[in-house]
């Protein structure tokens, strides 16, 4: 979903189906229909595809029907667009019957606010009290900065977070101070909120409760424990499982390993633990807190490192540690407490001799070991890792895997998605998943062969994979080890399921501004270190220029006019098509990484498109000069339609080639492989080619004339032939077309179609990019 300006004053909503809730944030609009990629999905048949949108408008919320086929309806009456506001309840497809959702206040302060924390589950979590201090009558402020009431050493924390006010009446509210990564009452963010006994107050890796007259300090140091318990994912409406009541604990400084065949919902299992997907039953308890229900005060506390390497592998080591400190960190950190932090990481990941060495200059472990690094950067307390070593040798392999035993044992929960069983016996605890997504042993790993009954691991995922009628789960259930490392080893709360999931957008640690920013510098460092990315983007427009002027000789006439115009259509749309089509693309894992902690959408689109752009605007221009300049382009009296000739046609190039950009950036957001961009390129450059009016007269022929006004180069080349009188220097049928008139109102409407055309393939890509993010950050 596109990304809007937050300028609405309208108050946040929670918006209820029969499946659960979401949080309506103004700033945000919010699409309903049966679209799994929809903010709000329906699956009914009565329901459209894409059926209508909630969105703020000024200070209340409006309901707009998107031309669905069987209607929106509010008060029992069809409506196209209706004010909506909590106690509103809009139905879908039927007046009478047809799914509805209802809407709410969003936890009004004076009569609820989040679920205390109970105490047991806090000291559980923090074990004893990092510090405590009695609770003054006045205003305490909280902070990274050294002139706080209260420093929280942690680079999360903003220079001045929040204050910890204390009422007239001897009440206390906590009140944020504009945090870049927010402040949590009792797992739920708050700007303002009253506080009261067991209420816990989350900033950072820091909580704070009120104990009496005490107000008592809990540091989360990242020794913690995670019990799951009950966990089932269905999809299909239920009728397919793909994780079955999968229960386990987990100890603090514990490696675990989760292996099994393909299919038996290891990656299912992931995106439940971490809240990317959440788990349809069941919790999963972070040291006795509800992890989906904390999930977003918690998430800040989890590192994920995805199977292909989240890096720019074109920077050093350092410089690629070093930009995403300054998109995770918050804005008011200190470049020498970023630079600090980076170090400690690279010491602790011994990658000092590395450090200034490009990333795509690493082996496949130091790479590896790299990606984790970045995840360090934020200290999570726990780590999930997806195939670390899928692709590398056996010794590399064994090399992460006790670079995972290291960071256990420095005080991290350690879980590791892998198909490798060459160094299982590093890990503290082996899960085993069956076909079905059942647990077939959770233990330890010496164990678990003889469970099983074989020698070898190749045997084992043999049986799992042919050995149907073997009920492998309820072999497990009847065990002991079950009753000893999953019964009676859990010391965790039971935390039954109280409500749905609500899918909060995560903080954004830097404005969109800041950000896209960093995104500008790192975007062109990467680029700059490409040579051979370099070498064509210069060569490129100089080739084709030099074409061009082959053909165009020192006058543009009746031979050449019309070959010299297509060939700067072609040389346009190449340029900026060829830089923009892999881009996306081959960046998609480090996107939707960056995206779920705290990346805007928005920012990360327009840093492309500005550094692309540029690029391909110099590019466009040095080859309409290489192609033109000196020429005599035969324009009528010499003049063109508002400017001389060669400026206009200079004008027209940049903006197919900028178009062209902007397409091929399209493409790079709707295909799944990098391999497939070369033949969509070679494609596009042929449709351009076909549909600019050069080959085929397009005026007057039904389809074809629709189908061209979606294609740049039509516009472009109408915009030069208008420039110079095509028609004039080559009468004929096909240069008798309305677009190539030599008048400023149509060579304005050809410019002004590949503007839209440009911003249109822009919203285009805006969305694509959000089909690609995990459900909880599509908002």
């Amino acid at each position: 979903m596109a990304e809007r300006p937050v300028s609405s004053t309208a108050p946040e909503l929670v918006l209820e189906t029969e499946s659960g809730s979401l949080v309506l944030f103004p700033g945000h609009d919010y699409h309903v229909g049966r679209d799994p990629l929809s903010d709000v999905v329906i699956d009914d048949t009565r329901v459209s595809w894409h059926h209508a949108v909630l969105r703020p408008e000024g200070d209340h919320w409006t309901v707009e029907d998107e031309h669905s086929t069987n209607g929106t309806y509010a008060d029992g009456r069809r409506i196209r667009e209706w004010g909506v506001g909590p106690g509103s309840v809009i139905r879908f497809g039927s007046p009478s019957d047809g799914p509805y959702v209802s809407l709410s206040d969003h936890r009004p302060r004076a009569v609820q606010r989040p679920t205390a924390v109970s105490m047991p589950a806090l000291t559980s979590t923090f074990k004893q009290p990092t510090s405590v201090r009695p609770m003054p009558t006045t205003t305490v402020r909280i902070g990274r900065a050294t002139d706080n009431d209260l420093v929280v050493d942690d680079l999360v924390v903003s220079r001045r977070h929040a204050e910890l006010r204390t009422l007239p009446d001897g009440g206390h509210e906590i009140l944020d101070l504009g945090s870049h990564n927010g402040t949590y009452l009792n797992g739920s963010p708050v700007t303002r909120a009253p506080l009261g006994p067991g209420d816990v107050v989350g900033i950072g890796h820091s909580a704070f409760c009120l104990v009496g007259d005490e107000l008592q300090e809990y540091v989360d140091t990242g020794e913690v424990s995670l019990d799951v318990q009950d966990l089932t994912v269905t999809v299909d409406r239920g009728r397919k499982v793909l994780l079955d009541d999968v229960s386990f604990p987990v100890g603090e400084k514990c490696l675990l390993a989760v292996v099994g065949p393909s299919g038996a919902g290891k990656s299912t299992l992931l995106n439940a633990l971490t809240g990317q997907r959440p788990a349809d039953h069941g919790t999963v308890v972070y040291d006795g807190r509800d992890l989906y229900r904390d999930y977003a005060e918690l998430r800040q506390r989890i590192g994920l490192v995805p199977q292909d390497d989240i890096l720019h592998a074109q920077l050093t080591v350092r410089a690629a540690l070093s930009y995403a400190a300054e998109l995770r960190f918050p804005q008011d950190t200190a470049k020498a407490e970023r630079r600090e932090r980076v170090q400690e990481v690279i010491r602790e990941l011994g990658l000092e001799e590395r450090a200034e060495q490009p990333v795509d200059s690493l082996s496949g472990g130091q790479r590896k070991r790299v990606s984790v690094a970045l995840e360090l950067l934020t200290k999570p307390s726990l780590l999930f890792l997806d195939e670390p070593t899928s692709g590398l040798d056996p010794g590399m392999d064994r090399s992460v895997m006790h670079m995972l035993r290291g960071l256990a044992d420095d005080g991290r929960t350690v879980i590791v998605v892998t198909h490798s069983v060459l160094s299982l016996e590093v890990c503290d605890r082996l899960l085993v998943l069956a076909p079905g997504g059942k647990v077939a042993y959770f233990g330890p790993p010496d164990d678990a062969l003889a469970f099983f009954g074989f020698e070898h691991w190749p045997e084992a995922f043999e049986a799992f994979e042919g050995d149907h009628d073997r009920d492998w789960a309820g072999e497990f259930q009847e065990s002991p080890f079950r009753r000893e490392y999953v019964v009676n080893s859990s010391d965790q709360p039971r935390l039954p399921r109280t409500g749905p999931v609500v899918l909060l957008p995560p903080p954004r640690p830097r404005s969109r501004g800041a950000q896209l920013s960093t995104l500008i510098r790192r975007y062109t460092a990467a680029l700059s270190a490409d040579r051979t990315f370099l070498a064509i983007m210069i060569a490129l427009p100089f080739i084709m220029g030099a074409m061009d002027r082959a053909l165009a000789g020192s006058k543009l006439v009746l031979d050449s006019a019309m070959d010299a115009l297509l060939i700067l259509c072609v040389g346009g749309v190449l340029t900026g098509a060829a830089n923009a089509v892999r881009e996306l693309v081959k960046e998609r894992v480090i996107y939707q990484r960056e995206r779920a902690v705290g990346l805007s959408r928005s920012a990360y689109l327009m840093s492309k498109v500005v550094v692309l752009g540029t690029i391909t605007v110099v590019q466009a221009v040095v080859l309409t000069l290489v192609a033109l300049l000196g020429v005599d382009l035969n324009a009528p009296g010499g003049k063109g339609v508002l400017m001389p000739p060669l400026l206009e046609i200079t004008v027209a190039v940049a903006m197919l080639s900028f178009a062209a950009m902007m397409l091929g950036l399209l493409v790079s957001a709707l295909v799944r492989k990098e391999e497939v961009t070369m033949p969509l390129l070679v494609l596009l450059a042929v449709v351009q080619v076909v549909f600019c009016g050069a080959l085929l007269k397009l005026d007057g022929k039904p389809v074809l004339e629709q189908l061209a006004y979606l294609v740049p180069a039509r516009w472009a080349f109408g915009a030069m032939a208008g420039t110079i009188d095509l028609a004039r220097i080559v009468p004929g049928a096909k240069t008798a077309d309305p677009l190539f008139e030599h008048s400023a109102g149509v060579w304005l409407v050809n410019m002004g179609m590949l503007v839209v055309l440009s911003v249109v393939f822009g919203f285009a890509v805006s969305r694509l990019l959000r089909r690609h993010e995990p459900v909880v950050m599509r908002k």
